[in-house]
């Protein structure tokens, strides 16, 4: 069936990656329209997203009755092999996805100390939210959860309609650029304003380049990574 979806993003591409995301949708399959280019407000402040308009055939929903449902090995999911803190973790993100009308695929597994939890499936937007954070929310009260069922500290990686990983590509970009920039120029570079989650990504991406360091500077929401030339750090 025919289904459209109106969708925001720092940038148009941004907007558009987000709206084929919740459709399930290739680009060349979609009818995409513009409504707003956005805008960048001075020195980040007071900017306006970008907001398209996306048009693509997706399979017909699942019933409004099923609930998202354990991709895998339902054995595992149930059974000794998968720790108390995985099962409380994917219990609670499965129990808010279906209260919010999502329904889909969830698989999940553990490595060490870390948790990956990803949800496929249509409508997905709902949990995702502007800039990814409602998705943020769901990921902070899922830490809480899994840490309450674990004698040793857990992290939770949650992924829903694969936003997490197209956004730690984009926030990679964005390092690569703002580290060229600081070598061209010779000057600090501050970033777009992040997310904890997303400057994490940024330092750890950045650790070990060549000529730079950097570090966090701002309140938030409006905390940023600077890149800095590693001459003037020192």
């Amino acid at each position: 069936m025919e289904k459209t979806v109106t969708m925001t993003g720092k940038t148009v591409d941004e907007a558009v990656e987000n709206a084929l995301s919740e459709l399930g949708a290739k680009k060349e399959d979609a009818k995409i329209e513009v409504i707003s280019e956005g805008a960048g407000g001075f020195l980040g402040l007071g900017g306006k997203p970008a907001e398209v308009k996306v048009t693509a055939d997706v399979a017909e929903e699942a019933p409004a009755s099923e609930d998202v449902v354990y991709y895998g090995d339902d054995e595992n999911f149930e059974g000794d092999a998968v720790s108390e803190a995985e099962d409380a973790a994917v219990s609670f993100v499965a129990e808010v996805l279906s209260g919010i009308g999502i329904h889909g695929n969830m698989d999940s597994y553990r490595e060490d100390d870390a948790i990956y939890i990803s949800v496929s499936g249509g409508d997905c937007g709902a949990a995702i939210g502007r800039h990814g954070e409602t998705l943020d929310a769901i990921s902070y009260m899922t830490n809480l959860i899994a840490n309450k069922h674990s004698e040793e500290k857990v992290h939770v990686h949650l992924d829903v309609g694969g936003y997490r990983k197209h956004r730690e590509q984009v926030v990679r970009n964005l390092a690569d650029r703002a580290a060229s920039k600081v070598r061209k120029t010779g000057r600090k570079v501050a970033m777009e304003a992040m997310s904890p989650a997303e400057r994490r990504i940024v330092h750890s991406y950045l650790q070990n380049a060549e000529g730079i360091t950097t570090h966090s500077e701002g309140d938030e929401p409006q905390r940023r990574v600077i890149v800095t030339p590693e001459e003037a750090a020192e």
